[in-house]
C-alpha cells in the first residue's frame, strides 16, 4: 500500500476512535449531568408535562396546576390564596425556579423522586404520578395572622409547644406566587425583586433582627438556671439607672417611674427594666448567657423546618458594656420570629423544646407515606422549676404589665414585649416585638407565638410591642385555642 495512503488511513482511524470515545464518554458519564442541567429545556418540559402534586393545608390543597395555552410546557403552577400561604409554599416558576416547600420537595411534586417509581418505571424511565406534601399549618391561625398584620411590614409564627408543629407562618408584605409561575412574568418578577420592602423574603425565617426585650426571657432563664437568683421573686442587685461597665453611659428605662431599682425578675419583666437584665448579663458573663441562648437555638446554622432558617445570633468576644447591651437584646444579638417563638414554646412546655416543623408527611399519589416527621421530638432546655417560674412571670406581664393587649378571657396567657433599636443611634423607627404562649385548661390546647412588626407606618412615639405586635399575637392565639 502506498505509504501516504497508509498514513492517512491510520490517521482517519484514530479520528474515528477519538469520536467514538468522546461519544461513549458523553453517553456513559456526562449524560446524567447534561440531563439534569438547569439549562436543559427538556428537564423543564418534563417537570411541567403533567399536573404537579400539591402542598396541603388541613386536608385541602393550597396549590394546583393550570393548563397552559400553547408552548412546550403543558402546565404551570397555580395557587389558592397565594398571598396568604406564600411564606409556607414559596413559589414554583417555569422561569425562576422554586423556593420553600416547592423547592425542597420539587422532585416529589413533579413525579421524579425515585421512590415514586415501581421497578418497571425505573427501567423504562417513565415519569410517575406526583406526590403531595402535607403541612402542619392551621388555616384559622394562618388567616388570623395574615389579617392582623394587614399592610404592616412584619412576620408572625405560631407553634404548638408540645408537638413542635408550626401552626402559622406569615410574612408581610406578601406576594402571589401564581403571578410569577409562568414564562412571561418578567415584569412582575422585576417589580417584586426591586421592591424595597422585599416581599419575596420570608421574614419569619430568613431575616434576623434585634429582638429587643423579648431576649430578656433568655437572660432570666440563664440567671435562674445558674442560681444567680433563686426565684423570680428574689430582689436583684440592680442600680437604676445602670452605668455600663467601663463607660460613662447610663442605661435608662423606657418608663422612668417604673420600680426597677433592685427589682425582682418578675417585676423587671413586668415593666421591662433594662437596668436589671443588663446587670444580670454582666454578672453572669457572656459565656453563660451565650450557652443559654444556644440551648434555645441561637447560633444554629442548620435550623430546618424543613426550610432552612437563617441563624439567630448571640455574639462572642465582647467587653462588659457590650455584654450588658446583649442582656436587653441589643448590640449584635439578632433573632428570627421563629427563634423567639421557640423560646416561648420551650417555656410553655415545661422547659422542653419540641423540634419545630411545618411538614407532617410526604406521600405518594396513593397516599402512602414517603417521609414522616414525628411530633414531640423534644430536648430539655431549662428545668421544670425554671419554666414554671418564667411562665408565672410572663402571666404577670400580660395581667399587670406591658403585655395587656394579649389577654384572652378564660385562658392562661403569658407574654413579653420588645422594642428594639433600629439604625445608628436609634435614628430609625424601632422594631416592635411580642412573644407569648396561651393555654386553655378545658380543651388542653396550647400555642406559642412571636410577632415582629418591622414597620407599621406609625409615628415613632406610637411604636411598642404591646401596641402593635401583641394584638396580632392575641388573634393568633385565640384562633389556635378555638
Amino acid at each position: 500500500m502506498n505509504k501516504t495512503i497508509r498514513r492517512a488511513s491510520v490517521f482517519s482511524l484514530l479520528l474515528v476512535l477519538a469520536l467514538l470515545g468522546r461519544a461513549t464518554w458523553v453517553q456513559a458519564y456526562e449524560g446524567k449531568a447534561l440531563a439534569n442541567d438547569k439549562q436543559n429545556r427538556r428537564q423543564v418540559m418534563a417537570q411541567y408535562a403533567q399536573p404537579l402534586g400539591n402542598i396541603v393545608v388541613a386536608g385541602s390543597p393550597v396549590t394546583g396546576s393550570k393548563k397552559t395555552e400553547g408552548g412546550d410546557l403543558a402546565y404551570k403552577r397555580d395557587y389558592t390564596d397565594g398571598e396568604l400561604y406564600a411564606a409556607v409554599t414559596g413559589y414554583s416558576s417555569q422561569a425562576y425556579g422554586a423556593t420553600q416547600l416547592e423547592g425542597i420537595y420539587s422532585d416529589v411534586l413533579d413525579g421524579t423522586d425515585t421512590r415514586l417509581k415501581n421497578p418497571l418505571d425505573a427501567l423504562t424511565g417513565k415519569q410517575q404520578e406526583p406526590g403531595d406534601v402535607l403541612t402542619t399549618i392551621d388555616p384559622a391561625v394562618q388567616k388570623a395572622a395574615y389579617k392582623a398584620l394587614g399592610d404592616k411590614k412584619g412576620a408572625a409564627v405560631a407553634i404548638d409547644p408540645k408537638t413542635g408543629r408550626i401552626l402559622g407562618m406569615v410574612s408581610t408584605p406578601s406576594y402571589d406566587p401564581a403571578a410569577i409561575a409562568g414564562l412571561t412574568d418578567g415584569a412582575t418578577w422585576k417589580e417584586l425583586t426591586g421592591d424595597e420592602d422585599k416581599p419575596l423574603v420570608n421574614r419569619a425565617l430568613r431575616q434576623p433582627l434585634p429582638p429587643g426585650s423579648t431576649f430578656k426571657l433568655v437572660v432570666a432563664a440563664a440567671a435562674l438556671e445558674d442560681g444567680l437568683y433563686g426565684s423570680v421573686d428574689t430582689a436583684t442587685e440592680s442600680p437604676n439607672p445602670y452605668r455600663l461597665p467601663g463607660s460613662t453611659r447610663y442605661l435608662e428605662n423606657e418608663n422612668p417611674s417604673a420600680p426597677c431599682e433592685n427589682a425582682t425578675i418578675r417585676t423587671a419583666l413586668q415593666y421591662s427594666c433594662n437596668n436589671v437584665f443588663a446587670k444580670i448579663a454582666v454578672d453572669l458573663g457572656q459565656d453563660k448567657v451565650k450557652a443559654m441562648a444556644e440551648k434555645f437555638g441561637f447560633n444554629d446554622e442548620q435550623q430546618d423546618v424543613p426550610v432552612r432558617a437563617y441563624a439567630s445570633v448571640y455574639p462572642s468576644d465582647m467587653d462588659k458594656a457590650q455584654t450588658a447591651l446583649t442582656g436587653i437584646g441589643q448590640f449584635d444579638v439578632t433573632a428570627t420570629p421563629l427563634q423567639i417563638a421557640m423560646v416561648s414554646a420551650a417555656i410553655a412546655n415545661d422547659g422542653l423544646m419540641a423540634a419545630p416543623h411545618m411538614v407532617s408527611q410526604v406521600v405518594d399519589s396513593d397516599g402512602e407515606t414517603l417521609d414522616s416527621f414525628e411530633d414531640g421530638d423534644t430536648r430539655r432546655i431549662v428545668s421544670s422549676t425554671t419554666a414554671e417560674q418564667l411562665r408565672s412571670a410572663m402571666v404577670t406581664v400580660v395581667d399587670k404589665g406591658t403585655g395587656s393587649n394579649a389577654a384572652i378571657g378564660g385562658a392562661e396567657v403569658g407574654g413579653k414585649t420588645g422594642t428594639a433599636q433600629h439604625g445608628e443611634n436609634n435614628s430609625k423607627t424601632p422594631y416592635a416585638w411580642f412573644t407569648s404562649y396561651a393555654k386553655d385548661a378545658d380543651s388542653g390546647k396550647e400555642v406559642a407565638v412571636a410577632v415582629l412588626i418591622e414597620d407599621s407606618g406609625a409615628a415613632r412615639s406610637e411604636v411598642s410591642g404591646n401596641g402593635l405586635a401583641a394584638p396580632v399575637a392575641q388573634r393568633m392565639m385565640k384562633a389556635a385555642l378555638s
